[in-house]
C-alpha cells in the first residue's frame, strides 16, 4: 500500500480539479453554491450506500463512540470548508480563495505534528513552500495586484482549515479500523444533513424533472468529483502520513488549470507555467527517498 498510496492521492487530486467542469454546467442552470454543495453530498451518499449495501452490508456498521469522526469529515470538514471557501471568493476574488484555501498543507502538517507525531522534515517544508508558491502561480494572483481585506483572509483561512480537517479527522477514523468506504459513507451522510436545510432542494428536484438527464449528469458529478477521489484519497492516507498526502493533492488547481486552457480556451500565461511547474517539483521532492 506505501508503494501505491502516493498515486492513490495523486489520482484523487487529478479528479477533484475536474469539479469545476461541473460547477460551472450547475451554475449555468441556476444553481446557488449551497445547492452544488447539496447536490454533492446528497447524491454522493446515495451512491455510496448502494456500493456499501450490494458489495458489504458490514462495512455500514459503525459504533456510536466513533460517531466524532465522521461527524468531522462531514460537517466540520465537508460543509464547513464549503462554505466558507464560497463565502471567500465573494469577499475577495477567486485566486485570494484558492491560495487561501491551499494554506491547508501548512495546517495539515502542524496538526499531524502534534496528534500524529509526524516528524516536520526540511523535505517537507521545501515541498511546502514550492506547493504554496506553485498555488500562488498558478491561481494567477502572482501576476497583479488583488483586493484584500481582513474579513476575506480570516474567511480564506478557515476554508483552509476545514479542507485540513477531512485528513486529520480520517486519519482518526482509519486508526479505528474503518474501511475508506465507510468513512467516505458516512462523511456524506454527515455532510448531506448539515447542509440540507441550507439548501433549496426543490431547485435540485425540478431540474430532474423538466430534463432527466439532468439526474444522469448528477451521477457523474458525484461519482468522478467526489466519489472516487474521496474513496482514493482515504485510501492514500492508511500508507501515507498526512502532510505528504496534503501535499500531492495540490495537484488539484493544476488539474484544474490545464483544464481551463483545454476546454474552455482560457490563456496560459507565464506564471500558470511557472506554477505547474511548483506544484509537480513538490510533489516529486515530498516523494523521494534521500535516504536511498
Amino acid at each position: 500500500m506505501k508503494k501505491t498510496a502516493p498515486f492513490f492521492v495523486l489520482l484523487a487530486g487529478i479528479l477533484w480539479g475536474t469539479m469545476g467542469i461541473y460547477v460551472r454546467k450547475l451554475n449555468a442552470l441556476g444553481f446557488t453554491t449551497i445547492e452544488i454543495v447539496a447536490v454533492r453530498s446528497i447524491v454522493t451518499a446515495v451512491l455510496l450506500l448502494c456500493v456499501l449495501f450490494f458489495y458489504d452490508k458490514e462495512m455500514l456498521k459503525i459504533h456510536l463512540k466513533d460517531i466524532w469522526c465522521f461527524a468531522g469529515t462531514g460537517i466540520l470538514s465537508i460543509v464547513f470548508f464549503n462554505y466558507c471557501y464560497f463565502k471567500a471568493i465573494t469577499m475577495t476574488s477567486l485566486s485570494v480563495a484558492a491560495v487561501l484555501l491551499y494554506t491547508a498543507p501548512a495546517i495539515v502538517m502542524v496538526l499531524s505534528a502534534f496528534l500524529f507525531r509526524e516528524k516536520i522534515t526540511i523535505v517537507k517544508m521545501i515541498s511546502l513552500a514550492a506547493t504554496f508558491a506553485g498555488c500562488v502561480f498558478v491561481t494567477g494572483l502572482a501576476g497583479g495586484a488583488e483586493s484584500l481585506n481582513a474579513a476575506g483572509i480570516l474567511v480564506g483561512l478557515g476554508a483552509g482549515l476545514g479542507y485540513a480537517l477531512y485528513s486529520i479527522f480520517g486519519r482518526y477514523a482509519i486508526e479505528r479500523g474503518y474501511h475508506s468506504l465507510t468513512i467516505s459513507f458516512y462523511t456524506f451522510v454527515f455532510a448531506s444533513a448539515g447542509v440540507f436545510p441550507l439548501a433549496d432542494i426543490n431547485i435540485i428536484y425540478d431540474a430532474c424533472v423538466k430534463d432527466i438527464s439532468i439526474a444522469g449528469f448528477y451521477l457523474i458529478f458525484a461519482l468522478i468529483s467526489t466519489v472516487v477521489p474521496y474513496i482514493l484519497y482515504t485510501l492514500g492516507l492508511t500508507g501515507l502520513e498526512n502532510s505528504k498526502a496534503s501535499i500531492i493533492a495540490s495537484i488539484e488547481p493544476v488539474t484544474a488549470t490545464v483544464l481551463g486552457i483545454v476546454l474552455f480556451h482560457e490563456t496560459m500565461t507565464i506564471h500558470n507555467f511557472i506554477g505547474i511547474l511548483l506544484v509537480l517539483g513538490a510533489i516529486v521532492i515530498c516523494n523521494l527517498n534521500f535516504r536511498e
